[in-house]
Parts: structure tokens; sequence; C-alpha cells
């Protein structure tokens, strides 16, 4: 088939074809849950590979994430008071002391910020849960902070929905708190588990129970999944790691992911399951930086209990070409839309220490156009301090940060501009010459991924001149001219592709910085 018959481009504001079957012809988007995943046969030829990785769509949830562009994750637990990064499991309750606690302005300063989803490490590494939990006694319940009843959890929960903010909910699968116990990494066999498992005292009447597979410490995990998912409201998020923790390396626990992800499934249906999860995947880096060709399709294989894996190495600097299909081909069990998260914190560790400062407004720049431009989504952590705060110092940094933004991307002068579309191509003259520095491209993702490579182009001197060009563009991309180009019509000319092209965006701006 030849590229011009492949591509069917539309204008940014409707569905518009010229010369070109039309939507209804072209089929509407396959339908979104079954078609996440495609399975891969070892029969399959390298036209097969790529005609199957066209045919992947994202879910719901999947585009619904996407959207946000900016999250925020938020590093807070008994760490905050004793300076360690990863804790040991054995702490006193007693030390976690945040006497200022004010989630409300947590949400204000991330709101200021430009963000629209913040994630709580509700438990991390050590155990230590943010939330009275019925299973274990390593929680804010045995602290002396606000008499044992405060619950970290909840007022965060319901500050970010007050400011607008959707709700993340960061449970760390290593539990070293747990381990002590002889709980975590106990070598107990799977078996069949009742969710939630009621416990003396115990006044829920659960409207529904659940059977699951698990071990001794995967149905502690299911029950702690089941508190957070039924107690606290809507969960947007839920954020898993694959980390084990500092037990010995002959005691390893085989996470349930299975039985964990159908929990998830049942109870937060609208929730992404990152970034050890079927919905969304770690990008390789803490760096906050995405590959320059980010691939929202890419091969994985499955492993551990259902586990979602990349059938290459997670820090491959390809993972989704067409040379990258074939290379993973053997290992590979299905192409997946498994978009990528790029994750990274504001200061240099994750957890807050008083003689780190945050980076600066230039540097936080350059993740966000090496994130959000390059197809991924941007995951910033910004950790309360001892007080319960985020400190000023990085309060005033994120309004910063999105005041940056908004003067690098500060009005798209193809808004209302004519539009015409031609195959594989889309042109907007914007009525007179307008200097461009910025460009931001988008696909429409319902539609899968397809764009393999195009370059934009500016009329000069009656002539069209290449002024950048790339690979991918998947559902952002935003391109950087060295210096503006003053110019009065303006083209995208897609050179690649897998199959039929939507663009969403083609949006040209001059920068105010």
């Amino acid at each position: 088939m030849s590229l011009s018959r492949r591509l069917f481009v539309t204008s940014v504001s409707a569905f518009v074809a010229t010369g070109l079957p039309s939507a209804s012809a072209l089929g509407a988007p396959l339908p979104a849950e079954p078609r996440y995943r495609i399975p891969v046969s070892p029969d399959d030829t390298a036209d097969d590979l790529v005609r199957k990785a066209s045919q992947v769509r994202p879910t719901a949830r999947q585009i619904a994430w996407q959207s946000l562009e900016r999250t925020a994750f938020l590093h807070f637990g008994v760490n905050t008071f004793t300076g360690l990064e990863w804790g040991t499991g054995d702490e006193d309750p007693d030390v976690f002391q945040p006497a200022g606690l004010d989630t409300d302005q947590w949400a204000r300063a991330l709101r200021d910020g430009g963000f629209r989803l913040a994630i709580l490490t509700v438990k991390h590494h050590d155990g230590f849960v943010l939330y009275p939990s019925r299973y274990t006694n390593h929680s804010v319940a045995s602290s002396s902070w606000r008499d044992g009843q405060g619950d970290v959890l909840r007022s965060f929960a319901d500050s970010m929905r007050r400011h607008g903010l959707k709700v993340g909910v960061y449970i760390s699968p290593a539990d070293e708190n747990q381990y002590l116990h002889g709980v975590y990494a106990n070598g107990s066999a799977r078996a069949a588990r009742t969710i939630p498992t009621l416990v003396e005292g115990d006044d829920r009447t659960p409207q529904q129970s659940y059977s699951l597979e698990a071990t001794d410490y995967g149905a502690h995990m299911l029950n702690q999944l089941y508190e957070v998912l039924t107690e606290y409201g809507p969960v947007d998020e839920v954020w898993f790691d694959g980390a084990q923790g500092h037990i010995p390396p002959d005691k390893v626990e085989s996470y349930d992911w299975d039985s964990w992800y159908t929990l998830v499934r049942a109870l937060a249906p609208d929730a992404a399951i990152a970034v050890t999860g079927p919905d969304l995947r770690w990008v390789g880096n803490e760096s906050g930086i995405a590959r320059e060709d980010e691939w929202s399709v890419i091969p994985v294989k499955e492993n551990q209990y259902g586990r979602t894996d990349w059938a290459l190495s997670y820090d491959t600097p390809d993972e989704g070409s067409r040379d990258a299909l074939v290379k993973a081909q053997p290992a590979t069990d299905y192409l997946q839309w498994w978009p990528a998260e790029c994750d990274v914190s504001i200061r240099d560790g994750w957890f807050y220490h008083a003689d780190q400062q945050p980076k600066s407004v230039d540097y936080l720049t350059e993740i966000f156009f090496g994130s959000v431009g390059r197809n991924a989504v941007l995951l910033l952590n910004v950790p309360p301090d001892t007080d319960g705060l985020l400190h000023s110092t990085d309060v005033v940094r994120l309004r910063e940060f999105r005041e940056r933004i908004e003067r690098e991307l500060p009005e798209d002068l193809a808004r209302g501009a004519r539009t015409t579309t031609a195959p594989g191509r889309v042109t907007v003259d914007l009525g007179s010459e307008r200097e461009v520095d910025r460009i931001r491209l988008a696909e429409d993702i319902g539609y899968g991924q397809q764009v393999e490579s195009f370059v934009v182009e500016a009329q000069l001197d009656g002539a069209w001149t290449e002024v950048a060009g790339a690979g991918t563009i998947g559902a952002s991309r935003i391109l950087l001219l060295s210096a503006p180009v003053s110019a009065r019509r303006w083209r995208l000319r897609v050179t690649g592709a897998r199959s039929a092209v939507r663009i969403k965006k083609f949006e040209l701006y001059r920068s105010r910085v």
C-alpha cells in the first residue's frame, strides 16, 4: 500500500478528509479494552508485527491519564523524619510528627504549578502506613501525632479533590516491617484468600468479598488495597514498583500481580495501574526524560503471576520502532499500549532533606519538553517537609515552573486559522507572517499511534522549506526551533506511517521567554 493511501490526516478542530475515504468508511476506533494488547506469534513476519502494532488502541483510562500531562508525587513518611531514602521497617512510629500538616497547602501549590493529579506514598518500602490500617501496627495510629487519630491519606484525598486534583496512591510491594514480622518473603504458598479478611473488632459489612490467589504477604497487600480503594473515595492511579527492599537476596517475594490487578480493576475500574502494571510503564530512568522517539505501543511479555514486563530491557533506547518489534519478537507475548511515565524529583532525593534545594526553572523546563514534549507524562516528586508542608522554596518553584511553561507556549497562533488537509499533510494559513519558535503536534491516539516520521515546513520566499522534523508524534510532540521563523503558511507533512494517521493538534507558538 502506498504512503499516500495509508495517511488520513484531519484538521485540528474536526475530522476533515480531502480526497480520502470518510471516517465512517475507515471504521470507528476498535473497541478499546480488548485491543489494548494483541498477541504475537512466532510466525509473524516483520510486516505482520507492524500491522498488529498499528491496530493497538489505548483504553479509556489510558487516554484520560495521558491527557493529564503533569502529575505529582508526594514522598512522605518515616523517612521524612529519619533522613533515609529507604527505611528499615523497625522505626519507632512515634518519630512521625508532622505537627503542621496542611494537605490543602499541598493541593494549592500543586494546582498553582499546573498539576492535575497527585500520588501519595501511602506505604513505602519500610512498611509504615499513612492511614490507620487494620493489618499493621506500623502506621500513624501507633504514633502520638494527633493522639494516634491522624490519617494522612484521608486528609490528602479530601484536599486534592477539594482543589480539583485527581487522587493517586503508591503502595509499595516491598515491606520490610512485614519481613521483620515473618510475613513478607516467608516462602508461603499461594492459596485462595478471602478479601477483605475480617479481623477482631472489624465492624465492616462488605458488599462483596473476593477469593484471590495469594501468599501470606500477597493477602496482606490485598487487604490494604481493599481498605484504600473502598474507604477513601475514587482513586485515579494506583502506583506499584517492583522493588524487593533491603532483604537477603535469597529471600524473594514473588508478588501476586494477577490478584492485585484483579482487585484494583474491581474496586477502582477507572484507575490506571502504574508503573509495574498493565496501564503505564516506567520510562526507564529517574531523570524525567523520555526517549527521542517514544512509542506507546511496545512489545511486552508476562511473567511472575501476570506481571506486565518489557520484552526488551526497560532502559533500551528503542522500545517500539519496526526494528525493535522484530528484535523483541522471540521474547514477546503481546504488542501492547503501554505508555511512558517519566518520574523525577524536584530535589535530589525522593524524601525531604533540609540540605537539598529544588531544581532550577530552566532544568524543570527541559524536563517538561523531554517528557510531555515526547509522548510521555511527567511525574514530578515534591516531598513534604518535617512540618507536613511543601517547603516555601518548592512552592515558589512550582509556580515559576507553571509560569515559564505558559511563556514557552503562550498562545496558539494557529487557533482559528484557515486549515486545509490533503493526504499526509495539514497546511495552516495564519493570514499574515508570524514568528514561530515552538510547534506542538498530537495524533488522535484513540486511533492508535501511527506516525513514524514527519517534517514541518514553512513557506519562505514562495518555497516550502523544512524547519523541523522528527520521528514519532503520539499524544504530544513539542519541537523547539533554534531561532524564530517568520512565515504566513505552515505545513505538517507525514513522511512515514504504519496506518491511517489522524492529526489532532498542529499548534504554532512564539515563546515569550
